[in-house]
């Protein structure tokens, strides 16, 4: 089995609780995504930019302690990135970010080609990794410089309220879709990414751009998973939801854990039922997160074992 890169920022999230206080809670999309797949025992590397300060050591400890490697981490002095989080009272968060002068956005070329030891089998990448200089030109260039063979999956996981050039970011998604095998997706990334389209048409020109698969979330309704111009519905169980912190960055990290672990290859993502059984494992591992508070995705043990073939 290979590993796992998973590329962007790690930040600590300010949530703010209904009495006012500020609970610090360990996140960032890409950061979220390497532990899940921890968690679940598939060999991981996080790329990123860490702090030596007190969050920037509490953000390492919690990549070690769900077994991630820390090889391909950029140390820096500056501080860590924050993100305020307020959440409403379905569970949903909303989130005002302070990056100048952070740690998230310092991720450089010049320092990242210490490629893993072991042969990669996938890259994930997303979130602010495709919004913040020079993280996301370091995360497209090395897309693009990957083996034919790596799997490539994409969380956009859009951002408005940092994004500073939604048109030039809407041009960098599409570049890295060229090269993308899956892309998780939700109906509010569509509606930012293709804003004169409706839900159906938007997801059609995701599937267009080269992507293999196209999984499209809906808060608590069906995932819509696209394989070969086919879409399946996959049934989201119902849950006493705490938050959806951290929901959407467990289930892509535990579909690309599915893949990784089954030997799944690039040209077997054609096969809607590996993916759909993929996408299952997947949505389990997100509802359990959603009942406890924060991003704390499940472990292998939780979920039961892997499912069987």
């Amino acid at each position: 089995m290979g590993v796992i890169v998973v590329a962007g920022e790690a930040l600590v999230d300010l949530i703010v609780q209904p009495d006012g206080r500020l609970t610090p809670v360990l996140g960032g999309g890409p950061y979220n995504t390497a532990r899940a797949i921890g968690r679940l025992g598939v060999p991981v590397e996080w790329l990123g930019g860490l702090s030596g300060d007190a969050f920037g050591r509490e953000l390492e400890a919690g990549l070690v302690a769900d077994g991630v490697s820390l090889h391909l981490v950029q140390r820096t002095c500056r501080p860590t990135t924050l993100a305020l989080a307020e959440v409403d009272h379905e569970g949903a968060a909303s989130y005002t970010f302070y990056v100048d002068g952070t740690s998230a956005p310092l991720l450089v070329a010049a320092r990242s080609e210490r490629w893993p030891s072991r042969h990669i089998s996938a890259v994930h990448a997303g979130t602010l990794g495709l919004v913040l200089e020079p993280m996301t030109t370091t995360v497209e260039a090395m897309l693009g410089a990957l083996p034919d063979d790596a799997i490539v999956m994409i969380d956009p996981n859009c951002r408005p309220s940092i994004t500073s050039d939604p048109e030039g970011y809407r041009r960098r998604v599409a570049r890295v879709l060229a090269r993308a095998d899956i892309v998780k997706v939700s109906t509010d990334d569509l509606a930012y990414l293709r804003p004169d389209d409706d839900v159906a048409t938007a997801a059609a020109w995701i599937a267009t751009s080269g992507p293999r698969v196209v999984l499209l979330t809906d808060g608590a309704g069906p995932l819509s998973v696209l394989v070969g111009g086919a879409k399946s519905l996959v049934v989201v169980p119902q849950v006493t939801v705490v938050d959806t912190v951290g929901a959407g960055d467990t289930f892509g990290g535990a579909v690309l854990a599915y893949l990784v672990h089954a030997g799944v290859s690039r040209a077997d993502l054609a096969q809607s039922d590996i993916v759909l059984a993929a996408a299952r494992f997947g949505v389990r591992a997100a509802a359990l997160t959603c009942q406890r508070a924060g991003a704390d995705p499940p472990t292998l043990v939780e979920l039961g074992g892997w499912p069987a073939a």
